[in-house]
């Protein structure tokens, strides 16, 4: 079944000048290989539609069951330098959690907000 990673995932975000960096922590472990199966540096950026500029390089944290993507040109030039603070890292984090991703039926209760999610 297709879900959003808001069901498999929680996120967290810090920035630095123009440069974002997203944290996605699966919330069990079974969840994770999903993660890092699914949600590449490619599909990562791909999802952004063009609001990231630079690279996006991902790093695996196996021991948090997290995955750690640093964004360069995600920003539009930083906080203090662009108007458009919809760009802002924390923006960013939220949004990333309506990445589809595909979970086996059989982790449907490692999934977190069933109640939300329609009977496929």
């Amino acid at each position: 079944m297709k879900v959003m990673l808001q069901h498999v995932a929680h996120a967290r975000s810090g920035d630095k000048g123009d440069t974002s960096n997203i944290a996605v922590f699966a919330y069990t472990p079974e969840l994770y290989p999903l993660l890092k199966e699914q949600l590449t540096a490619e599909r990562f950026k791909a999802f952004y539609r063009g609001a990231i500029k630079g690279a996006v390089t991902r790093y695996e944290a196996d021991n948090l069951q997290a995955l750690n993507f640093v964004c360069q040109g995600a920003l539009g030039g930083g906080v203090s330098r662009s108007l458009c603070l919809d760009n802002y890292g924390k923006a960013l984090s939220a949004a990333v959690l309506g990445f589809e991703i595909e979970v086996p039926d059989a982790l449907r209760g490692q999934l977190r907000g069933q109640h939300l999610l329609q009977d496929a």
